[in-house]
């Protein structure tokens, strides 16, 4: 698909959500697995399941719920995208971004991604919630790739605070009045997957200065900051990577059991921090 196709159908989607919303949303989630409980406490929600969305690309995996609840969250005006679509799942990089850059034409400034990963950092715990400072990305493609339209942003972005640091102090004191404590940060490495690393991949990674290992986020943020978002990364560790626990069977399950252990958690997080933005 060419570079003006893919703006024509973004416009088009968006067209469609604005008839359905009676506000502009500012913020935008990306809820990994098994971590939307706390759209629960979403006020006046409008709901769009992902195909009632023009040319929205549908998740196929298990604890993606695949719809968008718009609403007030902890007083802000919020798009909250429960599920993805990955680019393991042989989704062109246009699909993957399609999501974000949606939330920008419909307003959307500030964007909090998420993700379930792997610790890679010696030092962090499952269940443990890791702010992304930084990423390697090792996918073969990315969504900037092809015609650049200037629309949505420059020819060559720039990367050096991808993931905003001035998010990362709010967050920092929104989890201290929680009374969640300090939490770790760390580099985010993405894996084209679907499959988890082998113990040699996670000791080269750790090497590359990686402290945590997924999938996701990583298009999306790249996207995003092309569009001129700000992005909040945020990682729950759901098990620790290859090799670094002998009695460790990697599984999707450990990660939703993790998720759902925590996920209490990880709701009062998310509310502090929408609390704290301006």
């Amino acid at each position: 698909m060419g570079a003006r196709e893919s703006i024509a159908r973004l416009h088009e989607a968006a067209t469609k959500v604005r008839v359905a919303l009676k506000f502009q949303p500012r913020v935008g989630l990306v809820l990994g697995s098994g971590l939307s409980d706390v759209l629960d406490r979403l006020e006046n929600a409008t709901r769009f399941a992902f195909s009632e969305i023009p040319h929205f690309p549908v998740s196929t995996v298990v604890g993606h719920a695949g719809e968008v609840l718009a609403g007030t969250l902890a007083g802000k005006l919020v798009w909250a995208q429960r599920g993805r679509v990955h680019h393991y799942e042989g989704r062109p990089m246009s699909e993957v971004a399609f999501p974000i850059r949606l939330m920008k034409l419909l307003g959307v400034q500030t964007v909090i991604l998420t993700n379930a990963a792997g610790g890679v950092n010696p030092q962090f715990r499952v269940g443990d919630f890791v702010l992304i400072n930084d990423h390697i990305n090792t996918l073969p493609d990315n969504p900037l790739r092809g015609e650049n339209v200037e629309e949505l942003g420059p020819r060559f972005p720039n990367l050096l605070d991808a993931y905003s640091a001035a998010l990362r102090a709010l967050a920092q004191r929104a989890a201290q009045g929680a009374g969640l404590g300090r939490l770790h940060e760390g580099v985010y490495l993405v894996t084209q997957g679907p499959m988890y690393e082998t113990p040699a991949e996670i000791r080269a990674f750790a090497k590359w200065g990686a402290d945590l290992v997924g999938m996701s986020t990583v298009p999306e943020a790249i996207a995003a900051r092309h569009m001129g978002m700000d992005v909040l990364g945020i990682s729950v560790v759901t098990n620790l990577a290859a090799g670094l626990d002998a009695k460790t069977q990697l599984s999707h399950q450990e990660v939703l059991d993790t998720t759902q252990r925590r996920r209490g958690d990880f709701a009062k997080l998310l509310l502090a921090i929408l609390a704290a933005l301006p």
